[in-house]
């Protein structure tokens, strides 16, 4: 097999016994010797490729938690608060009032008009964020001034809560006598016990099911494309799509995409075990069926699983005292009972459970099931993973370090939703230690962070960065002892994103034996300045020895 040897500025390896290196030896896609020149070229007669001689190489960047809405929900208007920028380059500035959402939303209305689309025809908008909007909440009165006849549906940023018009409520059937969790109603004046429009958690099904369920994941090759170009943009080589339903239709469009050598992607979709048709039995099966199909590039076998809801929504589940503003206690998207029994089904199975938990009671309760689990059916090195974990403490990282659990931590909610966290949602103690890094490395639990993308945008190295820094728009600092180092940030988006998808036999540092895999950089983060690391710049990746430029990928 040819053999290229690759010069570089610096390599950083995230392999403690090379840490750092200038060459990399590549053959067949996979990694066969790190070092000095000389000693790569003891395995034979190679080719070397200078192009990255004024470079520094990283082992891929590995998102755990992110979501390939990310690439396909840029096809509807964007309505949140922070400026972002889709896959195609173009800036949407954020939204500071509720008038400009709803403009945004009155000119998106007059294009499907102008477009010769039936005033019927449903219009669906993401990203809206009301926690900065202070008490003043969306309803239909501002929504029905968008338009009264076409359906309109606006999912939250945290993909926990959506608001609709009246047209919409009238078209799923919601009203003053459906029953449901998760409805909200107006609570005096003349709609008293009105929907007010606003449908949480399970009540957001009653407009899927007539909406499509694909306003929450649309499988799409285009979306699947603009996802994989994004995660070049930000050095990304292996994505979770952590929920998918895995239906046939879904699985075709991942593999047709996949099986393309100019997608530079590898992704584990992860099965959406809950809220679904399938049951813990059936959907076992459909697992470890796909798992057949297993590529390089395409690995099935992730079981995705969800107790709470958001805190920022205050569906979270929280134990005392509560939520600082006084809001009532969350929702529970899966009973505590029916996710133990569930857990147990998908874990005697042999499947990698990856678990949604924000409050601390709802990690409280995943944590006491899985210890139940684990006593009736022991199982080596399983890996199970709790997501999220904004209030998980010291005493609870040392429980999950002796069952085995790992954790990735959502930490970009320091940086979107930590001046709220401080002022209303947990207060100025709790807050402290929201997404509690260094307690979790304290107590020895393999450790990784994520975006939640498209919750918070895709990008590894901003994610590292609200690690290290901590810091709030505000200027606060949440936690300065909760702080982890660049290293041990770069360890949590490489080696120790890999430990949690059972990959760090292939990938996650740069050693021989592993894929090819490498995010190429302008910039040296281990030398700039804590609080630059954000800003470092990516050429672009590559992926079991096939490279692509960033600045080509622009969809």
């Amino acid at each position: 097999m040819p053999i290229t040897v690759y010069r570089a500025r610096k390599i950083i390896t995230m392999n403690p016994m090379q840490p750092e290196a200038t060459h990399v030896a590549v053959c067949d896609g996979r990694i066969l010797g790190v070092g000095a020149r000389e000693q790569l070229e003891s395995w034979g007669r190679a080719a070397l490729d200078e192009r990255f001689a004024d470079k520094v190489l990283l082992p891929g960047l590995i998102e755990a938690h992110c979501h390939l809405l990310e690439g396909s929900m840029w096809d509807m208007p964007h309505l949140g608060w922070f400026d972002r920028r889709d896959p195609r380059g173009k800036l949407w500035p954020g939204l500071r009032t509720l008038d400009a959402v709803v403009d945004r939303l009155d000119a998106a209305t007059a294009t499907l008009h102008a477009q010769g689309k039936a005033p019927t025809e449903p219009l669906f908008a993401w990203g809206f964020d009301p926690i900065y909007f202070g008490s003043e909440r969306m309803t239909v009165k501002h929504l029905d001034r968008a338009s009264r006849t076409n359906p309109i549906v606006i999912l939250h940023a945290n993909l926990h809560v959506m608001n609709v018009n009246s047209a919409m409520l009238q078209a799923a059937g919601i009203g003053p006598g459906t029953e449901a969790e998760g409805i909200v109603r107006f609570a005096s004046g003349p709609l008293a016990g009105q929907p007010t429009g606003e449908l949480r958690e399970a009540a957001m099904y009653l407009v899927l099911r007539t909406a499509g369920a694909s306003l929450m994941a649309p499988m799409r090759a285009s979306g699947v494309r603009a996802f994989a170009a994004l995660a070049c943009m930000q050095g990304v080589t292996t994505a979770t799509d952590m929920a998918n339903t895995l239906t046939d239709d879904t699985c075709r469009v991942l593999e047709d995409v996949l099986a393309d050598d100019a997608v530079g992607l590898r992704l584990l979709p992860a099965f959406q075990a809950f809220q679904g048709a399938h049951g813990a039995s059936q959907g076992t099966q459909r697992v470890l069926e796909l798992k057949r199909r297993n590529t390089d590039k395409l690995r099935y076998g992730l079981v995705k699983m969800m107790l709470d809801g958001s805190l920022q929504a205050f569906t979270g589940r929280v134990r005392w005292p509560g939520y600082f503003n006084g809001a009532p206690n969350g929702i529970w998207v899966t009973a505590p009972g029916q996710y133990e029994a569930d857990f147990e089904t998908y874990h005697r199975a042999g499947l990698s459970i990856h678990t949604h938990v924000n409050g601390d009671e709802a990690s409280e309760a995943a944590i006491n099931a899985i210890e139940r689990v684990l006593t009736r059916a022991p199982r080596p090195d399983h890996r199970h993973t709790l997501h999220h974990g904004q209030m998980i403490d010291a005493p609870m990282f040392r429980r999950m370090a002796n069952l085995g659990l790992c954790a990735n931590l959502f930490i970009n909610h320091l940086w979107y939703w930590g001046d709220q966290h401080f002022e209303t949602i947990l207060g100025p103690d709790r807050a402290l230690r929201l997404d509690a890094c260094g307690s979790a490395l304290a107590a020895g639990v393999p450790l990784a962070i994520h975006s939640d993308a498209p919750v918070t945008p895709l990008g590894p190295l901003f994610t590292a960065w609200c690690a290290v820094n901590r810091i709030t728009p505000k200027g606060r600092v949440l936690g300065a002892s909760e702080r982890i180092s660049v290293a041990q940030a770069l360890h949590a988006i490489t080696l120790g994103a890999a430990h949690t998808l059972k990959l760090d036999h292939e990938i996650g540092s740069i050693e021989c034996g592993k894929r090819a895999d490498f995010c190429v950089l302008e910039d040296d983060p281990l030398q700039v300045e804590p609080m630059m690391l954000k800003d470092v710049r990516i050429w672009g990746t590559g992926l079991s020895g096939l490279w692509h430029e960033a600045a080509a990928l622009r969809v």
